[in-house]
């Protein structure tokens, strides 16, 4: 029984060892901008966090951090990187006007990110020498200019170690990037020296891929950890892949990341940590649509050809998030609060309902989703119920939204406790960037539809007629369009009225 206790006093030490608490304030901040932390080098890229600022600007929360590493974040559409640890306490400050472009950081964090502040400018002062003229350089001199660029960068990086004292996990991530920045122009001068020098049968020598080889040699760690050389790796490949896709039978019919999965499984050269981070990178930037892609046809190409488990989950959730939960499918059961402070979940009555996620910081619901919504539920109302599921930071704030911005609407107004951290939004696959977001549950309380973000969208109009057997009236297209030709030519018009 000891042995039981013991074990599982080390596995919720490990769990709460790996949030990361943070605080700060953000001068002139507003409540109407979120702060979000996002895993930089993972392959979903969802926020770990959506973080409300009070009208004082500050803001708090704490995330459980999949790994140590460089995390974005994200303040009023602007982004900037910022490296965390599991189980730190960071402090950040700034002004509404300029962050997260600049802030201040204090805590246990503070010395590996002045570490990377300090090497970042140095690098850029730098940059400049990597330029057109070097690459018109015959090899013999481009290389040993690169050479001395990557040395002095690299002993630049040991000499702010030794003034800053960062942890060495973080130094191999700086030294780790230069090498991909190096191994990115060494990409370019390949592919255009020939161009720009005159020479269209250059081809680099032993020296050069050899030098190239050499920059590799942390391969699966960087590949791991920075999407950037990622990039390269896909650049690299690009021609060769092109050619194989080229040969495919079903290359109209068969999708990007099925054809690159078949590609890499051919690939004897690359390791399988790389083949399941290259294919996770690929499914993620050309495959997770919910209006073109077959979302069964995703998940096959991960089942079957991705080995390692964390890429396979981190791609999961990035499909859980786009395409949500499967049509036909039970809708989960959730404990929501309604306005009266009763328990429930979705009321049913034998009619299919049509829900809505929202919060109170997302302005444009009000600007623009509340006056398409009451036309919406006006016309569907005899056959459909409504459901408005509030996601904000507190029960106070969500009654507030309700009686205001949804008032006189008829629906039943809800609350998922705990907002975006609620057993609603983990369920449903809700994130801050999917609000305003509308999707269906018929009456025997499966999914009925994707998700949709827009009341006017034609496929939403259709789920909504086919569910309700109700017909939305529709505009001649004929006429919206000789409107437009009218109001092209004003003249036109006065013509008629004579």
């Amino acid at each position: 029984m000891k042995k039981y206790l013991f074990l599982l006093l080390i596995s919720l030490l490990v769990v709460s060892c790996s949030k990361v608490k943070v605080e700060g304030n953000v001068k002139g901040g507003s409540p109407l901008e979120r702060i979000e932390f996002i895993e930089a080098s993972g392959v979903a890229t969802l926020p770990l966090i959506n973080i409300g600022v009070d009208d004082k600007g500050n803001f708090k929360g704490e995330f459980k951090a999949p790994k140590n590493g460089m995390y974005a974040m994200t303040y009023a559409g602007k982004m900037n990187f910022i490296y965390l640890k599991k189980g730190q306490d960071l402090k950040i400050s700034g002004d509404a006007n300029t962050f997260p472009e600049v802030f201040k950081i204090e805590g246990d964090a503070k010395k590996n990110n002045d570490f990377i502040t300090e090497t970042q400018k140095y690098l850029q002062t730098y940059s400049s020498k990597l330029n057109m003229q070097l690459l018109q350089k015959k090899e013999s001199d481009f290389l040993s200019e690169i050479k001395k660029i990557y040395s002095d960068l690299e002993k630049n990086l040991d000499q702010t170690a030794d003034k800053i004292g960062p942890d060495s996990d973080v130094v191999k991530l700086k030294k780790d990037e230069l090498a991909t920045n190096v191994l990115t122009f060494l990409a370019q001068y390949e592919a255009s020296h020939g161009q720009v020098s005159g020479d269209p049968s250059f081809k680099v020598s032993k020296a050069f891929t050899d030098y190239e080889n050499s920059l590799t040699k942390n391969n699966d760690r960087m590949v791991e950890d920075l999407p950037v050389y990622r990039n390269y790796l896909l650049n690299k490949i690009g021609q060769n892949f092109q050619s194989f896709a080229e040969k495919q039978k079903d290359k109209n019919t068969a999708s990007m990341s099925a054809i690159f999965a078949r590609y890499l499984s051919e690939n004897k050269e690359l390791s399988q940590k790389t083949k399941d981070y290259l294919l996770a990178f690929v499914i993620a930037k050309f495959d997770l649509n919910p209006y073109t892609s077959d979302v069964d046809k995703v998940k096959k190409v991960s089942e079957d050809y991705i080995k390692d488990s964390e890429v396979k989950k981190d791609l999961a959730s990035a499909i859980n998030a786009v395409f949500g939960l499967k049509k036909g499918e039970e809708a989960p059961k959730v404990n929501l609060v309604k306005l009266d402070g009763k328990s429930s979940n979705f009321d049913s009555n034998g009619k299919p309902t049509l829900v809505m996620t929202y919060a109170s910081w997302n302005p444009y619901i009000g600007q623009s989703t509340v006056p398409v919504l009451k036309e919406v539920v006006n016309f569907y109302k005899s056959k459909v119920n409504f459901a408005f599921v509030n996601v904000d930071d507190t029960k106070e704030q969500f009654t507030k939204t309700a009686n205001a911005m949804l008032k006189g609407i008829l629906g039943t107004n809800y609350y998922a406790e705990g907002g975006l951290s609620s057993e609603y939004a983990k369920k449903y696959f809700i994130y801050g960037f999917k609000i305003p977001g509308f999707f269906l549950v018929d009456k025997d309380g499966k999914v009925a539809s994707q998700t949709f973000y827009n009341l006017g969208d034609p496929k939403f109009v259709e789920e909504m007629n086919k569910i309700s057997g109700l017909q939305a009236p529709s505009v001649n297209p004929q006429a919206t369009l000789q409107n437009d030709l009218l109001q092209q030519n004003p003249k036109a018009d006065s013509a008629k009225t004579k």
